[in-house]
């Protein structure tokens, strides 16, 4: 009744009289369906016809805070603060206030002197657990969340919170010992359940893990969750028919996503069934179109298979979602390689190097198709870049003595020859098969000679 009589009035201008408690409870109504202007309304009435109330003033911090006028509502706490220093929502909103200006270690302060007088403490100890974290202080931020559960055990949020912290700190044994102690007090709680089959995953102990899985499908039938990591430590067992049967059980409970049908897939092609595999990868990217990593494996598995046209069409969708893939862009590469597209081919490894990927593999690649291409200068300047970068290579010494000679720079070839021998004689073969003539050259064949003849 009061929220009509209160909109009655915004509509036909008359000014009613409302207790204190009645502003409150339209105020609060407005803050809880988002209807802050309609809450600011009420509140500036509400003062004007009780000045003195303390909770509507506190409901007019709580508004400048989510307005972001931090000045005005740290002005209205200390006016507050005056009259009833030890009001705990004041106390909250204070904290409230210096998290936001980053004052964590103040905010903490202030919300330890609420657990000296506050009949509730979970809230506190949640908000201190939350102020912890931002401090990047995970033990202390671990034992206020903690205690909160020893009051709830069934305050999940902060079981958790708890986990996190835990991970954030890698004691994975610990969690493991926290969740089966906590278990011990809820045995039916699939949500611990679930989070101690993550330790034990985490820990590569997989058979624990299944085993807490298990537990936590069987106490809740509709986990999804549960089913996930029971599928992913599947996998790991090398269960690949049981790991399927459970990522489809969760098409079947919820809306089907790219991962579950990328997983899907992965299992099928573990088992050799490519063709199926390639179904559920199809079904992947039509669920998302931009999932790069679904076209990839498209295209890996078309690679594998010899087609590689298909492995083309695949690798160029990946490409046009991210066109910054190092990985992306070798796949191509060899790809085109395979189809001797031999000019797209350069084009990708240059696209390698524009991109930092910077590998002794892309230097080399590209010098080859670039010697196949008769581009020797291109060769050479792509080997000497390879040269400042990887010191002492057999693969880039002997590239750099037939790249040389074919430049006419016959000094520079021998020496290259030189040091190629002195790092691995037998790897010379790659200069006949690369560079023919430059083998048979006389004075090439008499070093490789002589340094044969030396090291007999």
């Amino acid at each position: 009744m009061s929220l009509l009589k209160f909109e009655s009035m915004l509509k036909t201008n008359n000014v009613y009289f409302f207790d204190s408690v009645e502003f409150e409870e339209i105020i609060q109504h407005y803050l809880d369906s988002g209807k802050h202007s309609l809450a600011n309304k009420a509140v500036k009435l509400g003062l004007e016809q009780h000045p003195s109330s303390v909770l509507l003033k506190l409901l007019k911090v709580e508004l400048l805070i989510f307005e972001d006028k931090l000045q005005n509502a740290t002005t209205l706490i200390v006016e507050i603060e005056a009259i009833e220093p030890n009001n705990e929502d004041l106390l909250i909103q204070k904290s409230t206030i210096l998290s936001k200006d980053n004052k964590h270690v103040e905010a903490i302060n202030t919300l330890k002197k609420i657990l000296a007088f506050t009949d509730e403490p979970v809230d506190i100890w949640s908000m201190i657990g939350m102020e912890y974290l931002y401090l990047d202080d995970f033990e202390n931020a671990r034992l206020n969340f903690a205690n909160c559960i020893d009051v709830d055990f069934e305050d999940y949020s902060s079981l958790y919170n708890v986990v996190y912290c835990f991970d954030m700190e890698n004691n994975h044994e610990e969690a493991v010992e926290f969740l089966k102690a906590y278990i011990d007090t809820n045995p039916y709680c699939e949500v611990a359940w679930h989070q101690l089959g993550r330790q034990y995953f985490v820990l590569n102990r997989f058979k624990e893990a299944l085993r807490a899985f298990d537990f936590a499908v069987i106490i809740d039938e509709s986990f999804i969750g549960g089913y996930l990591e029971k599928a992913k430590t599947l996998e790991e067992l090398k269960e690949y028919e049981e790991a399927i049967q459970n990522y489809l059980i969760t098409l079947e409970l919820d809306d089907p996503t790219a991962f579950v049908y990328v997983r899907t897939g992965e299992c099928y092609r573990e088992l050799g069934d490519y063709e199926t595999a390639i179904k559920y990868y199809k079904k992947a990217v039509h669920e998302d179109p931009l999932l790069d990593k679904g076209w990839l494996l498209l295209t890996n598995l078309y690679q594998e298979d010899k087609q590689y046209q298909k492995a083309l069409y695949y690798i160029t969708k990946a490409l046009n979602i991210d066109d910054n893939n190092a990985v992306f862009w070798r796949k191509y590469a060899e790809i085109n390689l395979k189809l001797n597209f031999y000019e797209e081919a350069v084009k990708a490894f240059y696209k390698c190097l524009e991109i930092e990927d910077t590998s002794m593999e892309i230097y080399v690649g590209l010098a080859d198709v670039l010697l196949f291409l008769g581009d020797f200068e291109d060769a050479l300047k792509i080997m000497v870049k390879a040269k400042n970068q990887y010191k002492q290579f057999a693969e880039i010494e002997y590239r750099l003595c037939g790249l040389f000679m074919l430049t006419h720079k016959e000094k520079y070839s021998l020496l290259h020859l030189k040091n190629g021998l002195a790092i691995d004689a037998e790897y010379r073969e790659i200069i006949k098969e690369l560079y023919p003539t430059v083998f048979d050259n006389e004075k090439v064949q008499k070093i490789i000679h002589n340094y044969l003849k030396a090291t007999e």
